[in-house]
């Protein structure tokens, strides 16, 4: 700014400061933006240390700038995508929402903080904090781009408490406020599969075929397409079950003693052979091993990450470490629930043993259970023989739906040999005695298919029973060392 000098004589001494005071600040500014952008470029060429070094600058030359609030938001960025290291970012991000809280980008802060509280969380009360973070963002900038992200998390997190109705309104509008966002073939997804476990089977089944439509690319249109066809088949068509016999591709004495079967999150088959103490994956027609070696494993699970867990009276739970459960005498169910907990099930104890990702264990009420499986409310469906009913149980433990042993079907059964479930809620048991066969359920317990073994042209020592993503039922036979598919 260029002044005269005999109007120098004229500015009165306070005005002398306003304006020493806006040149320091243009100053601090144009300093700012120069760090801020130095840093940018740093970062870019991978000088990873450089930009850091450079933004840490910034936010101690300019702490008030908006160009620091960038800063912090680059630097907590960096430490979850670069260093993997979450906590290391919530420094940062807590000084943006006090320092920097009417910025737009406290905003984005907000979202990466409840990201992170909620990857953390461990029990439902743990979502709070996360949730208050989303809810945040929503009140104070409704106009951002961040925002249906946030209306999707919150969704998510509503469905980790069992609050279904909820969580649909959220993942909803999260696709109204922008249908072309990020996640929104994700929210597409879970709206679809909470519309289910509400009853509406309708809504289900255009929202899969929608996100179909409209994401064709996407992972999630893949995960949609058989999510919806085994819906289609098992609950609107429901073939008569036929047996495709040996399989895959007709292989016979090809295993030595299967008695466990697992489908996992990609959906490949696990199978555990007893005369092995070894799981192991199908790959095509062969079997690889897989997971650590167990003797008289009882029960399989796929964990989250794709690892197995095996279940035996002996040693627990054995993983990628051992977990002991106490007062184990013949187990029966095992799986891992949205918290990265194992539910235990056995067929002498009346209650469930409930592991927490700490190792803590608690117990739930339950009837003695001859076999469990999951379901994707986060509970558990189980097979009580002595009370001759299925128990469908919420996340809590709660009993929400009971069947009666035989229901609707021809001929009763007194006993449940082995259960299995997919991600759908569709539950499946081998039963025996009088009627002796498979039998499918939905996840309202209505029966959907079923057929004798004796119809079935099947003879065998079958312990072991999965659902495949095609609608397919696989049987382990144990007495001829094989596997038999149903379509």
């Amino acid at each position: 700014m260029f002044l005269p000098q005999s109007w120098m004589f004229r500015i009165r001494p306070a005005a002398m400061v306003c304006l020493a005071t806006f040149t320091l600040g243009a100053q601090e500014s144009s300093l700012a933006e120069r760090l801020y952008v130095s840093g940018d470029r740093a970062y870019a060429r991978k000088a990873y240390t450089e930009a850091l070094e450079t933004w840490n600058q910034l936010l101690s030359q300019a702490p008030q700038s908006p160009f620091a609030a960038q800063a912090l938001v680059r630097l907590a960025r960096h430490q979850m995508e670069q260093e993997r290291k979450p906590e290391a970012a919530l420094p940062f991000l807590e000084r943006l929402k006090n320092e920097h809280i009417k910025t737009p980008w406290a905003a984005e802060g907000m979202l990466m903080r409840g990201r992170i509280l909620m990857d953390q969380a461990r029990k439902p009360q743990d979502l709070r904090e996360a949730m208050g973070e989303f809810n945040r963002l929503a009140d104070l900038f409704p106009d951002h781009p961040a925002l249906p992200e946030a209306r999707y998390r919150l969704g998510l997190a509503y469905e980790m408490q069992g609050q279904w109705s909820r969580a649909l309104q959220h993942h909803l509008e999260a696709l109204r406020l922008d249908p072309t966002f990020a996640l929104a073939p994700a929210a597409h997804l879970r709206a679809a599969e909470v519309m289910d476990i509400l009853g509406d089977l309708p809504g289900c089944l255009r929202t899969l075929q929608e996100l179909r439509l409209r994401y064709p690319q996407s992972s999630e249109a893949k995960e949609a397409q058989w999510r919806l066809a085994v819906r289609v088949k098992h609950r609107l068509q429901k073939p008569v079950l036929t047996s495709e016999g040996p399989w895959p591709n007709g292989k016979t004495k090809w295993l030595k003693t299967p008695t466990l079967l697992a489908v996992g999150p990609r959906g490949d088959l696990f199978i555990y052979q007893d005369d092995r103490d070894q799981a192991f994956r199908l790959e095509g027609a062969d079997a690889v091993a897989v997971g650590p070696l167990v003797k008289n494993a009882k029960a399989l699970t796929v964990m989250a990450d794709g690892q197995l867990a095996l279940l035996s009276a002996k040693n627990g739970i054995t993983h990628a470490s051992t977990v002991p459960v106490a007062g184990l005498s013949y187990p029966t169910g095992l799986f891992q629930d949205g918290w990265q907990g194992f539910w235990v099930s056995d067929a002498k104890n009346a209650a469930l043993t409930l592991v927490g990702a700490d190792g803590a264990t608690r117990t739930l009420p339950s009837p003695a259970a001859t076999a469990m499986a999951s379901l994707p409310t986060g509970g558990a469906v189980v097979a009580s023989d002595a009370n001759r009913s299925l128990l469908f149980l919420d996340a809590t433990g709660q009993p929400k739906l009971t069947v009666p042993y035989g229901k609707d079907l021809p001929a009763p059964f007194r006993s449940v040999l082995s259960l299995a479930s997919d991600p759908t809620g569709h539950v499946a048991a081998i039963v025996e005695g009088p009627f002796e066969g498979v039998v499918l359920w939905g996840p309202d317990g209505a029966l959907l298919r079923f057929a004798a073994f004796k119809t079935l042209g099947l003879n065998g020592r079958f312990r072991a029973i999965a659902l495949d993503r095609t609608g397919g039922v696989i049987l382990a036979d144990r007495s001829n060392d094989l596997l038999i598919r149903l379509n």
